[in-house]
């Protein structure tokens, strides 16, 4: 029986392939959302044995961090835009769980990262949330939190008002539209946690610091970063 399941699984594959969310070939057997090629290639950061990252660079001066992290870089047209487009547009909540998993086995590594007590995603607008159905940051940080045994907080950060796309804008009109945008609900729940605030991709970090800043108003908190990918 189990040899008869097994032809007609392989022969619904051959049929419908599974394809791999980075570069869109067909999957094969064991493989799981993207191929082992794509695995072994995409463009990982290591950012993880980099203290004084590019990204951590990006908050020097401006609020203070106990590490920052990015998985990957991101490039126009890569697979790493693919995987981003199927994740955030395409409903595949799943790719957010197994970046976060990827991630955090990464960062486990580094001992800054092993007493998180909390990851927090940055939230969406409720109107934004309703549309897509889910906060890609959400699924990032629940990959994270197997790895790193945290509890992941969804409701602690809040975003009250929506705010205008960010496209096309420069980092001093990033921060302007960011400023204010969030606070933060029971901060006595956070008192000397250490945080990691998560999102999706960082390019002027303007959102990372506008959460980051009303975070670190909360007595005792230390603060990390991680996202799933920079884009310069």
């Amino acid at each position: 029986m189990k040899l008869r399941e097994t032809y007609i699984a392989d022969f619904i594959s051959f049929l419908f392939p599974e394809l791999c969310a980075a570069c869109g070939d067909s999957l094969v057997a064991n493989e799981h959302l993207i191929c082992t090629s794509c695995r072994i290639t995409l463009p990982y950061t290591n950012f993880h044995l980099l203290p004084d990252n590019i990204v951590a660079q990006q908050f020097w001066g401006k609020i203070k961090l106990e590490g920052a992290f990015a998985l990957f870089y991101f490039a126009k047209g890569g697979k790493v835009q693919n995987l981003m487009h199927r994740f955030k547009y395409k409903g595949q909540k799943e790719i957010g769980n197994l970046l976060g998993e990827i991630a955090g086995a990464q960062l486990i590594k580094n001992d800054i990262y092993k007493n998180v007590d909390h990851i927090i995603p940055v939230p969406l607008h409720k109107k934004r949330l309703s549309h897509r159905g889910y906060n890609q940051s959400t699924c990032f940080a629940e990959g994270l939190a197997k790895q790193l045994n945290a509890a992941v907080i969804e409701h602690n950060l809040i975003r009250p008002a929506a705010t205008e796309t960010q496209t096309r804008k420069s980092r001093f009109d990033r921060y302007q539209n960011m400023k204010e945008v969030f606070y933060v609900s029971n901060p006595e729940t956070l008192q000397n946690k250490h945080v990691l605030l998560v999102d999706d991709v960082i390019t002027t970090g303007s959102t990372l610091e506008a959460c980051g800043s009303q975070l670190l108003r909360i007595e005792g908190l230390k603060l990390s970063i991680a996202t799933i990918a920079y884009a310069e």
